[in-house]
């Protein structure tokens, strides 16, 4: 009962922790649904494997009863996480994944009470998706408890892996998302724009809508929250472009179409770029007086940063660190988790700004 389970191993990012964890000299049992690539992979580690699809809960629950902890890496996780969630919880064993989809943040939030029955803790978005905003988000919280706004941000990596640039493609049908008064409001994707002082330099930014939207609530929560990522003006209207062309992918085939040419073309960072690129990150809070507090975070690349605070999250969790239902990173193991990854510099800027961000539908 002492060994975890990594289900995804055939994915980028899979491997990617599979990689991490066995440089520290745990080796999960990696999982995943094709035989062949598996197995591959599992050798290529010197690990234990299962083959087995997300295809019925129960089914799935029988095959996870020998293990404490599943670590899901297979997304996009609306279509993984379902089910993988709800078998842990069958089998009592905790759940753990990497996802950035606030409609599974928000579904994993609605199994606390039997998370807390089953005594085990369902802890989505362990990686780069949310756990440096997460932190983030707490540390602001606490410089400023009268807060009733939150907002975030934080420079694009340069390159993607297939399994994140499927997500955003089956997200987009969905427009934007913002939390205003306490609840997630659909609004226009590239909804609002601002330009955010990163500790690296000023750069323009719109609203996307990610995690956080969903995770800082459940961490602070603060009723009102955006989240923006830099982009460009040129950028910013290609996205609002999509707009319209955006629902064309709720149609099955146009979306296996797309993501067709992801796996074709798209392959995800390389060695070099996981070790050079530096990600930046901002925060404010604002209270309802007109103060507020902000600060800057910056870590590794975000993939090389999911590869290390996904494996201190099992770590922790296999040691009974984290409380039983559903958690946050930081609800889960505090504000100071992301300090936990090497070469990760945190600063506070306390500047005042009235600038909210413009509408721009």
């Amino acid at each position: 009962m002492s060994h975890w389970l990594l289900y995804g191993i055939t994915g980028y990012t899979g491997k990617l922790i599979t990689r991490e964890a066995v440089k520290r000299g745990l080796k999960p049992v990696v999982a995943g649904r094709d035989r062949a690539k598996v197995e591959r992979i599992a050798k290529e580690f010197g690990c234990e494997c299962r083959v087995f699809a997300l295809d019925d809960p129960q089914h799935v629950a029988d095959r996870l009863r020998d293990f404490r902890v599943v670590l899901n890496c297979a997304g996009p996780f609306a279509r993984t996480a379902p089910t993988l969630m709800s078998a842990c919880v069958k089998a009592g064993c905790s759940y753990l994944d990497i996802t950035g989809e606030l409609d599974v943040i928000e579904q994993a939030s609605r199994l606390n009470a039997l998370a807390k029955r089953a005594g085990v803790t369902i802890l989505p978005a362990v990686g780069f998706d949310v756990v440096p905003t997460d932190c983030l988000a707490a540390l602001l919280k606490e410089e400023l408890p009268s807060a009733v706004h939150l907002s975030l941000a934080f420079t694009g990596a340069a390159s993607t892996s297939p399994g994140t640039t499927k997500t955003v493609l089956a997200s987009l049908p969905e427009g934007g998302r913002a939390r205003i008064d306490g609840k997630i409001e659909t609004v226009p994707v590239a909804w609002k724009k601002r330009t955010i002082p990163f500790s690296t330099g000023v750069r323009e930014a719109t609203t996307i809508p990610w995690g956080d939207v969903s995770s800082a609530y459940h961490t602070t929560k603060i009723p009102n929250i955006d989240v923006y990522m830099a982009i460009d003006h040129l950028g910013a209207k290609r996205l609002r472009r999509l707009r319209k062309l955006a629902p064309l992918l709720r149609y099955r085939p146009v979306l296996k179409a797309a993501e067709w040419l992801v796996d074709r073309f798209v392959a995800g960072p390389i060695d070099d770029e996981l070790v050079a690129e530096r990600v930046s990150l901002w925060g404010e809070v604002r209270d309802a007086d007109g103060l507020t507090a902000s600060a800057t975070l910056e870590t590794p690349n975000g993939y090389l940063l999911t590869g290390i605070t996904a494996v201190n999250a099992v770590e922790r969790v296999l040691a009974g660190q984290a409380a039983p239902g559903f958690q946050t990173p930081a609800r889960a193991f505090g504000k100071e988790f992301i300090f936990g990854v090497p070469n990760v510099e945190f600063a506070w800027q306390h500047a005042a700004t009235t600038d909210a961000g413009s509408a721009d539908a």
